[in-house]
């Protein structure tokens, strides 16, 4: 894409009512756009962003054997007053009225929605185990929407249902969640760590919640050192197989919100401690048959019997992980992507537009990394250096490739890598090979 006819409304000051580091950044750097409090329009660049995050948890729900649906937005009230939640649920859920005068409700979760869907089809034990997930638009209307996208009222998220015969296959379902998060987050290198949760209103009695460490996290979190080094990669997992022990590995280190934290009780010598700020990104429940049973969502069990169907939820709030990731990961200069979620990965920069010299390498390079499958941001403007420099560091896209006359005249561009700062002067087909074989 070339720059200069890209829509990138960038903004030169920081946003008065901007109050933390990615509201700030996603604002300057043109990704989103208020509509209204905690509401906001993503443009190419940030809608970008939200595609690749949403397409990595799509990728790892999918291989841990989960199946996408998509279910409304707008629920029955209904279904809601089954569960005995509507009028439970509060302030925070928009209750609307159709033509016909009746109730509905803007989704802000869809325990029960799921629930009548399954219970409408499923009739035996062999009918499970299922997950059912779907990546959809919610909304909750936050007394003080704020932080941008970090808590808006309306949002993008990921939410998974499970369905079994009794409490060890939803256990086993939960620890294919437990393990496709950890390796979810990993793939947008993030390190985000599992601590024990309160359920809140989803209810159950079982529930972690995966936080990354942020200097301007939500809340204080305590966790062993230990934790830093841990490659979540690295390891094979087989979700055919038993995975509790994955599940074991992953909980026995030490790790706690503030509210879970005990000093006196702490485990972990002080030393081996690491105490920051941390930010919620994903939040996995157990809660049994609390939805099953009122809404009948049962299954003839082996022997005739009825049974209502353990269940588990399953939730990633996909367009607060783009705040997140900018939270970890951004410096003085703007934001600094991981590669698995830049809205492009290389920033082409031709440092001097009105030189048919300048312009032809860079054309030249622009073709050939399309055509090497590179995602590539061409900047060919008529606008200064240090312009140009200030536009790629602000939105921060992992590799900068400068053509400029200077280096031409060597027969060389420049490579800078956004992360390190590491600059090296390489030949146009040495970038070329450098870039492509990534």
């Amino acid at each position: 894409m070339r720059l200069s006819a890209y829509f990138l409304p960038l903004i030169r000051e920081n946003p008065a009512q901007a109050e933390i580091v990615s509201h700030r950044l996603m604002l300057r750097a043109g990704m989103i756009r208020q509509s209204s409090a905690g509401i906001y329009s993503w443009l190419p660049l940030g809608f970008r962003v939200l595609q690749k995050v949403e397409q990595i948890v799509r990728e790892e729900q999918n291989r841990a054997g989960a199946q996408e649906v998509l279910m409304p937005t707008i629920q029955p009230a209904e279904l809601w007053r089954e569960s005995g939640r509507y009028d439970d649920y509060g302030k925070e859920m928009l209750r609307i009225k159709d033509r016909h005068e009746r109730e509905m409700l803007y989704g802000p979760t869809n325990e029960e929605q799921i629930t009548e869907i399954f219970r409408s089809s499923a009739k035996s034990y062999r009918d499970v185990p299922k997950i059912l997930y779907h990546i959809q638009w919610k909304f909750r209307d936050e007394v003080r929407p704020r932080f941008g996208v970090m808590r808006g009222r309306e949002f993008l998220m990921k939410d998974a249902y499970s369905f079994d015969l009794d409490f060890a296959g939803a256990k086993r379902a939960y620890n294919k969640m437990f393990v496709a998060y950890l390796r979810t987050f990993a793939r947008m290198g993030l390190k985000a760590i599992p601590m024990r949760a309160e359920s809140g209103p989803i209810g159950g009695d079982l529930s972690h919640e995966f936080i990354i460490l942020a200097q301007t996290g939500e809340s204080a979190v305590y966790c062993d050192k230990r934790w830093l080094e841990t490659d979540i990669l690295a390891a094979t997992v087989n979700y055919e197989s038993d995975l509790e022990p994955f599940f074991q590995k992953w909980t026995q280190l030490y790790a706690a919100t503030d509210d879970k934290h005990d000093p006196k009780a702490c485990p972990v010598p002080k030393e081996e401690l690491v105490e920051a700020r941390g930010i919620e990104v994903g939040h996995i429940f157990y809660f049994g048959t609390k939805y099953s049973k009122p809404l009948n969502a049962t299954v003839t069990g082996p022997n005739g019997e009825t049974m209502a169907v353990e269940m588990g939820s399953y939730g990633i709030g996909v367009s607060r992980l783009v705040g997140a990731i900018i939270e970890a990961s951004h410096d003085e200069n703007g934001i600094v992507w991981p590669e698995a979620v830049a809205p492009f990965r290389v920033a082409l920069i031709n440092l001097r537009a009105a030189d048919e010299k300048c312009c032809a390498a860079a054309d030249d390079l622009y073709r050939k990394l399309q055509l090497a499958g590179a995602d590539v941001l061409y900047d060919d403007r008529d606008e200064s250096p240090g312009a140009k420099f200030a536009t790629m560091d602000l939105i921060g896209l992992p590799w900068q490739l400068t053509v400029g006359p200077r280096g031409l005249n060597q027969g060389v561009v420049e490579l800078k890598d956004r992360k390190t700062g590491k600059r090296e002067e390489l030949s146009p087909e040495a970038a070329l090979n450098k870039l492509s074989a990534r």
